[in-house]
């Protein structure tokens, strides 16, 4: 038995009587009629009359049975409008079907509920189809990857989807009533743009905007289309993708090629420069030969010599870095390279800017697989950046630390300088990145140390709980002693 919307019940109307007055008037009359007949029965003798009060008596008789059976075909009939008043569709079944006219009524009644529970089981199979497209329409708005914005022809947000609250930042279902040039903080020519496309009606297809939420800058692409032609319908649709990453990651292919052009060059210099420093370390050595030469001349051409062979060392280990490894066999001792480092390379600069140097080297050695050369093009670089933050500190440190941690080499190198803002704290490491004014870094210093030291199987990394300056550590595996020595 099919069930209709209580919308439907008629609790208030009125009730359908038991008995119509017209089948009440009927049945007065023939109690009339069946009193009149059996006081003409018994008071007269004639069979005239006798034969005439027997047929009324009949008569009344059957009409008195057709009464009834209307009677009780009406109360039925009437039980089953009830029911349908209720929301309940279903057939009744007839006492006195065949001959009475309550009962042809109960007859078309049920055909009539079979009708409307055929046309309510229609109704209800396309109400459910309707709800399984809503859903699965409702489905797909809601995850997909980018902000989706229903706009009125006010310009006020009616729908939006998952993705364009968490792009917002606000709770479900609250951009709804929002205007939209309120809700996005554009610059003024994408302002401009959008503007003209809701007065023009022009549709928008990927078109790169640069937005502004929570502080942070973002870069999105746009697109604009419109519900129908109807010149005073402005009822849009808006998807908005962020792009920023894809955007960074353009960048970066761009900066890398960059890179490997500029690695070409710098492979070609330094190839070049491997000849005049070859020369100077040749006149250096026939100076040191020239037994007639002054002490001091010959502690210089000393120190020509090894700053020579120190450079040409270091090109070597570029051009090396260039090409496809190879097992070099040798070893660094990381405690004697930070020495010689502070010693040499850096003393004269650390004693002109008064920087104070500390050393908390390990009192174990702490021997790393490969050479010294382009670690130490990593340690120079990082010194470097370590004086140009002591810039304007008083009393500017620098303390270079080393240790061993579960079969690794660690050294460290902090300064008490401002430290590295948390904001730029995850771009330190990428390419062309500087945070020094135009002219005075190239952003390539961190990015081809980390490009080393992961060569290396170890990784460099800025220490952000370090609260007393930058510190920069490095880990990379250590060589065991002791199997060596077996």
């Amino acid at each position: 038995m099919n069930q209709i919307s209580p919308s439907h019940t008629g609790s208030g109307l009125p009730r359908i009587p038991l008995v119509p007055l017209p089948l009440a008037v009927l049945a007065v009359v023939l109690l009339t009629v069946i009193s009149y007949a059996l006081l003409v029965v018994v008071g007269h003798e004639s069979k005239l009359f006798w034969l005439s009060g027997t047929l009324l008596i009949v008569a009344a008789a059957y009409a008195i049975v057709r009464l009834f059976g209307e009677l009780v075909a009406l109360k039925t009939l009437e039980a089953g409008i009830h029911k349908a008043r209720e929301g309940l569709l279903g057939p009744v079944t007839p006492v006195f079907e065949s001959w009475t006219s309550g009962g042809r009524l109960i007859n078309e009644f049920n055909q009539t509920v079979n009708t409307l529970s055929l046309m309510f089981q229609t109704v209800e199979q396309c109400q459910g189809r309707f709800l399984n497209e809503r859903n699965r329409f409702n489905t797909i708005l809601q995850n997909l990857p980018a902000a989706l914005l229903s706009v009125d022809d006010d310009l006020l947000i009616t729908v939006a989807n998952l993705q364009a609250d968490r792009m917002f930042g606000v709770p479900s279902g609250s951009l709804e009533g929002k205007s939209v040039f309120d809700l996005m903080d554009l610059n003024e020519h994408d302002r401009e743009l959008l503007r003209d496309a809701f007065l023009y009606k022009r549709t928008i297809s990927n078109q790169e905007i640069m937005l502004k939420m929570n502080g942070k800058v973002s870069f999105h692409s746009l697109n604009l289309g419109f519900y129908n032609s109807n010149e005073n319908d402005l009822e849009s649709v808006l998807i908005l993708q962020d792009i920023t990453e894809y955007k960074s990651l353009m960048e970066s292919l761009s900066t890398r090629e960059k890179l490997v052009a500029m690695g070409q060059l710098a492979a070609g210099v330094a190839h070049e420069l491997n000849t005049p420093l070859g020369n100077i370390l040749g006149y250096a050595q026939l100076l040191q030969k020239n037994t007639h030469a002054d002490a001091s001349l010959n502690d210089y051409a000393k120190v020509i010599a090894e700053e020579t062979q120190r450079c040409s060392s270091v090109i070597n280990e570029l051009l090396n870095f260039a090409r496809k490894d190879k097992c070099s066999g040798e070893t660094c001792d990381l405690n004697a390279l930070a020495q010689d480092l502070i010693d040499t390379f850096l003393n004269c600069r650390l004693k002109r800017y008064r920087i104070e140097i500390a050393l908390e080297l390990s009192a174990d050695r702490l021997i790393i697989e490969g050479g010294c050369g382009q670690l130490d093009i990593v340690l120079t670089n990082l010194l470097i950046n370590a004086i140009d933050a002591l810039e304007g500190i008083e009393s500017p440190k620098i303390v270079i630390r080393t240790w061993a941690e579960d079969g690794y080499a660690l050294i460290s190198i902090s300064d008490n300088g401002p430290g590295v803002p948390e904001a730029i704290q995850a771009r330190l490491f990428d390419l062309f990145y500087s945070t020094k004014e135009v002219g005075k870094g190239t952003g390539l210093g961190l990015s081809i140390s980390q490009a080393i030291v992961t060569k290396r199987g170890g990784y460099i990394k800025y220490d952000s709980q370090y609260q007393e300056g930058a510190r920069f550590v490095i880990k990379l595996p250590a060589v065991d002693l002791e199997r060596v020595a077996a």
